[in-house]
């Protein structure tokens, strides 16, 4: 038997491109969306100086190409939700703190600076970029009021850097002997002394530590003496003159009460006679040593006589 054979030529039917495999097309996906992710940070960054012109909107190209890739027969699974904005994460994904997201939308909670490539510091389950960190959590420095970042010192209630806690006079760093403190302030042994610490009435230097108390004032045990002879006070009294000690002897020779016969102080009975203090038993007569009443004298020589001696003596 014989067959049929057309003249007509028949159409060879050439076989489809075979598919990329669905692994190669989902990175190939996530590469994409991980351009247009920082496509949309670049974005977000200049329209914060200038107006852009309207570009479609991320969420817009993302649902395209999944459509399309959807009608290719390419299914690209999401890595996991953003736990800021809410989205499928399709491209690079950024875990912290617990969660996931974008890594555009992990950013500092005060300023929004991207946190993706920088160190970053949690605090109540937020993410800080270091400036703020310490602006808001860090202990301050009481003399420049910047954040401590590293060492910090504890003085006066207060905190400090260690450079800054010196002496609030002269600005000196305080060495072995510390610091004395001042309304709230810390000074050097030296400047305090010189400036807060009550001085002697005698010296006008700085009490430190024994001292007397006299006078309305302090004074170093060795500075309390006569102002006139410098002598201690033994018997442990004194006599005060326009704010000054005196021993009894200078004290009545400045008030002018010191008996002209003996050449002590009168501090009880009291003859005054040519404009001189005597003692009682010292108004006596120069020749005959006898007790002169007032008023029965003769002054000659600046020496006191009686009557008769006068008489016998000089007329």
């Amino acid at each position: 038997s014989f067959s049929a054979v057309t003249s007509s030529p028949i159409p060879v039917l050439q076989p489809l491109l075979p598919l990329p495999p669905p692994t190669a097309a989902a990175q190939q996906l996530d590469e994409l969306l991980a351009d247009l992710g920082h496509m949309q940070s670049k974005l977000a960054v200049a329209g914060q100086g200038a107006r852009v012109p309207a570009e479609p909107s991320l969420d817009n190209m993302l649902g395209s190409l999944t459509r399309d890739l959807q009608e290719l027969g390419i299914t690209a699974a999401p890595t996991g939700i953003c736990a800021t904005c809410r989205k499928p994460i399709a491209g690079k994904v950024l875990t912290a703190l617990g969660k996931t997201g974008h890594p555009e939308h992990f950013t500092c909670a005060r300023c929004g600076q991207g946190l993706g490539s920088q160190p970053f510091f949690e605090r109540g389950g937020q993410a800080y970029c270091e400036e703020d960190y310490h602006q808001a959590f860090s202990p301050h420095c009481a003399y420049c009021a910047g954040p401590i970042r590293e060492k910090v010192l504890t003085a006066l209630d207060q905190t400090w850097h260690p450079e800054h806690f010196f002496c609030a006079h002269c600005g000196k760093a305080f060495e072995d002997d510390g610091f004395h403190e001042w309304s709230g302030k810390p000074y050097c042994r030296q400047d305090f002394l010189a400036m807060f610490a009550p001085k002697c009435q005698g010296c006008e230097r700085p009490v430190t530590d024994n001292y007397l108390s006299a006078l309305q004032g302090v004074w170093h045990p060795e500075c309390f003496v006569c102002a006139e002879c410098l002598s201690g006070f033994a018997s442990g009294s004194f006599f005060e003159l326009e704010g000054r000690p005196y021993c009894e002897l200078h004290f009545h020779q400045r008030q002018g009460s010191i008996c002209h016969g003996c050449g002590r102080p009168v501090t009880g009975r009291c003859i005054t006679a040519a404009g001189r203090k005597y003692h009682p038993e010292h108004f006596i007569c120069a020749y005959c040593l006898g007790q002169l009443q007032k008023g029965t004298f003769r002054e000659h020589g600046n020496k006191m006589y009686c009557q008769a001696c006068h008489d016998k003596l000089f007329l």
